[in-house]
């Protein structure tokens, strides 16, 4: 989702971005209020009308996602968790969190922030709405402001993973059975439960004639089954990796290139013809200085290919994350999630002995699936 984002700013410093992906809603939303939504609940406006004010209601929506998010943000932060993120997309908003909650209690409060804060806005709203009910357009906005945060809210607080509902649905049973894993994969169960359930409605609906509505269930419970059945897959890798060190899925084999290699070498010896994605560095002292990677070279215009060599664009060790080979393999993961790298140099006794990648993570997780089957 990151690379198809537009970053807007921070609030509470915290990066907030834009997915393409929500372009196409605001534009399905605004169209729905301003054509059929609007005009037969409040005949009598003119169409310009409509369109502004469908354009406005939208726009508050999403505002208010984000407020909803800000309030899942604000409570892990409390918590000294960090929020690396918020995106706005096609469903809404997604806070992403850097580290699950250390305690039931607070995953309840890090997702109940969420629904209460909807709720909220929902009564505020509501109240500006009577405030300016002789106010037509004004009126509409708001009330329809109002019912849809109040709609948020309650949706919400659907008890199933990975809604807000399923995290305080998973943060009791966790806080019942002291089991955070467990707890994970009840609510997850239920919420492929619900993701079914949903993609049934939808069916029913489009075979009643109500097509567009109907598709939107079901694309709806689509998304809740696939984000579930993701929850319940990490759930497994866990498991698996449990007890694993970084030595057991790490790769001993990795390209070394010379320091004084150029940008336009390194593409055509490499990259295109072997398809590597990650080098380590050999200085001219014949010593490894660090690590080089397809992004890193994003950032030197293709006319600069010939002049510019690797020493240049390369990270030096000192300033990368690095992990030792008897390091949990799991833990290892959690930092590169937190440092949103996809490798790590490995070292044994201050000596590089591997390259530690997500696909070596994957390969290894695999394998031991395909073994305990």
């Amino acid at each position: 989702m990151k690379r198809n984002q537009i970053v807007l700013g921070k609030v509470m410093n915290i990066p907030i971005g834009v997915d393409h992906s929500w372009f196409l809603i605001f534009i399905l939303l605004t169209w729905m209020l301003a054509d059929s939504a609007f005009p037969e609940k409040y005949p009598g406006m003119p169409v310009w009308q409509y369109w502004v004010t469908g354009s406005i209601a939208s726009i508050i929506f999403f505002m208010s996602v984000l407020i909803h998010e800000l309030g899942h943000s604000y409570f892990a932060m409390r918590y000294k968790i960090k929020v690396k993120r918020i995106t706005l997309f096609i469903f809404g908003g997604i806070a992403e969190i850097t580290a699950e909650p250390k305690k039931a209690s607070q995953e309840f409060w890090i997702a109940v922030a969420g629904p209460v804060t909807s709720f909220l806005l929902a009564l505020i709203f509501y109240l500006i709405s009577l405030a300016t009910e002789s106010i037509k357009p004004v009126y509409v906005v708001f009330s329809y402001l109002a019912f849809i945060n109040f709609i948020l809210a309650v949706f919400n607080l659907i008890p199933g993973f990975p809604l807000d509902g399923g995290r305080v649905f998973r943060a009791i049973i966790w806080g019942y059975t002291n089991d955070f894993e467990k707890a994970t994969k009840i609510a997850a169960m239920v919420g492929r439960f619900f993701g079914f359930t949903f993609i049934l409605l939808g069916a029913f609906q489009i075979m009643g004639g109500n097509v567009i509505d109907g598709m939107w269930i079901a694309f709806i419970g689509w998304f809740l089954e696939s984000a579930a059945l993701s929850q319940l897959q990490i759930h497994e890798l866990h498991k698996l990796l449990a007890g694993r060190t970084v030595y057991d899925a790490m790769s001993k084999s990795y390209a070394i290139v010379p320091y004084d290699m150029t940008i336009e070498e390194l593409m055509d010896n490499q990259i295109l013809s072997r398809g590597r994605r990650f080098f380590i560095v050999r200085m001219e002292d014949g010593s490894l200085g660090g690590m080089l990677t397809i992004h890193s070279l994003s950032d030197v215009p293709r006319h600069q290919w010939s002049i510019t060599k690797v020493e240049q664009v390369m990270i030096p060790f000192s300033e990368i994350k690095k992990v030792e080979a008897n390091y949990p393999l799991l833990e290892a993961l959690k930092q590169m999630d937190k440092e949103g790298v996809n490798q790590l140099p490995v070292f044994e006794n201050g000596e590089l002995t591997g390259i530690l990648s997500r696909e070596d993570i994957i390969t290894f997780f695999r394998t031991l699936h395909e073994t305990v089957r």
